[in-house]
């Protein structure tokens, strides 16, 4: 291999493509061999075979710092793939042609042919190529130092100008206005730039300051309730469905259905989010669906099935609630109810229920005392599970019966004062004045004028667990406030 490379180079080659008929004079007259007269593309394979292996010995080292040239050339005119092709392709036009000349005309045709191609194309070729490397190397070198340099300077340099500024100076101004002025809708970018509760006004405590307990969802607490406030009117149950669809089950006969099922969740130690998540999943099957009285208490267990599945961590198994039927229903019948109510409700489980309003209002009425009031949270709770028996009242909203639990509660606790303030109205969105119908019915609930049987929550709250609130009432009645 060597000896080849050596014996190129010591001979002069033509400057000009050597056709067959002048390599043959030549051999004769003992210039180049025909056999050592290479191609065009054996040339370009063998640079390749060469600079893709690593050399093994030091003489092959040379050749391959000959090909590195080639090769960064090669990756820079890659951004341009357009005149890579075109000048290849513009080479190989060439030689081809070349060829088919010389097999067809005479050996003197064929030189002058071979005369006519201009005298140190590729030579003038290569030169071009080294010289488009030299170029982009020195690019590539003065763009490296470009974005060294300031970074060396940058390290030696002393930055006393970086405490010379003030956070506040940073700040974007936010507007301090609370609300709006008069009744024109909130935009999209008051709600972003908005300020924390506790500075809009002087009354108002900010409740989500707390950033401490991460479930406490401080940092969007607010955007999540403004979410399940639409939520809640999209996937309420019908109001009048015992009027306008079921002829065989009566209001009274789906209060007997929901006292029992406050007794299994008990039994079980369901948690309450279970219970109301089961009287709501019924409200919605009943709405759209006529049911006969004799699989009411079917659709019952199911519902809680379904809740229990969803709230629970261990959930009941489907034995456990037919063994609680006195085993009326079998398993096969609960679960083809199961599916049954999942497909109609296209499991669409994730509703606000009044707990869930109820935890956030509870949270913004203790804002203002010392010590969480373990009382109002059990007296709260009681009165809005009051409310889970009475047909009458779905006509009302989650959020609107769980506000007047607040303000029924507080008003049971203390008459001292006002039960309503401008923390509660902002956090609950209802003015003193849209809580009055509500308040009233949910008072006569709690004072049980017409002696109503379905004692099962009365029973549960006057446990000493949760401090007896069912035996609480106020002196004055709530009415007078209005």
């Amino acid at each position: 291999m060597n000896k080849e490379n050596t014996h190129a180079a010591s001979s002069k080659e033509p400057s000009v493509r050597i056709t067959r008929a002048r390599a043959k004079d030549l051999g004769a007259s003992g210039g180049i061999l025909p056999s050592l007269k290479p191609s065009f593309k054996q040339n370009s394979k063998r640079v390749l075979r060469e600079s893709s292996k690593r050399p093994a010995s030091d003489e092959n080292k040379a050749s391959a710092n000959a090909t590195a040239g080639f090769q960064h050339k090669r990756r820079a005119v890659l951004k341009d793939v357009t005149n890579i092709s075109c000048e290849n392709s513009n080479v190989e036009d060439i030689c081809a042609s070349e060829i088919q000349l010389a097999k067809r005309g005479p050996a003197k045709k064929n030189t002058k042919m071979v005369s006519n191609v201009p005298e140190g194309f590729l030579p003038v070729q290569d030169d071009a190529k080294s010289k488009l490397a030299e170029e982009l190397s020195r690019i590539r070198v003065a763009e490296s130092e470009e974005f060294i340099m300031p970074l060396k300077l940058e390290e030696n340099k002393p930055i006393p100008q970086c405490r010379q500024y003030d956070v506040a100076d940073l700040m974007i101004p936010v507007q301090t206005s609370a609300k709006p002025a008069g009744n024109a809708p909130i935009k999209e970018e008051d709600i972003v730039c908005e300020i924390p509760a506790a500075s809009k006004g002087v009354d108002i405590v900010d409740i989500d300051s707390n950033l401490k307990d991460p479930q406490a969802c401080s940092l969007y607490a607010a955007d999540i309730y403004n979410n399940i406030r639409i939520t809640e009117i999209g996937r309420r149950p019908s109001t009048d469905y015992m009027e306008m669809l079921q002829q065989d089950i009566t209001p009274s006969m789906r209060g007997i259905l929901i006292d029992w099922l406050v007794e299994v969740s008990e039994e079980y130690k369901l948690v309450p989010d279970t219970l109301y998540l089961t009287v709501n999943l019924i409200d919605r099957f009943l709405s759209h669906n006529y049911i006969e009285k004799q699989r009411l208490q079917l659709l019952g267990v199911t519902c809680m099935l379904i809740a229990s599945k969803y709230e629970e961590i261990c959930a009941p198994r489907v034995e456990e609630f037919c063994f609680i039927t006195d085993n009326t229903y079998s398993r096969e019948e609960v679960l083809k109810m199961e599916s049954g109510v999942l497909n109609f409700l296209h499991f669409q489980l994730s509703v606000p229920t009044t707990k869930t309003f109820l935890r956030r209002f509870i949270q913004a009425a203790q804002a203002f005392y010392k010590a969480p009031c373990v009382e109002l949270e059990f007296l709260a709770n009681y009165l809005a599970e009051l409310t889970l028996v009475e047909y009458s009242f779905l006509r009302f909203l989650p959020s609107l019966i769980a506000a007047s639990a607040v303000f029924l509660a507080r008003w049971t606790l203390s008459q001292s004062d006002h039960p309503w303030n401008s923390t509660l109205e902002h956090y609950t969105n209802y003015k003193a004045s849209d809580l009055k119908t509500t308040v009233v019915a949910l008072e006569d609930l709690q004072l049980n004028p017409n002696g109503c049987a379905l004692n099962a929550i009365r029973d549960k709250y006057r446990q000493q667990k949760f401090k007896c609130v069912a035996t609480l009432t106020s002196i004055e009645p709530v009415g007078s406030l209005f």
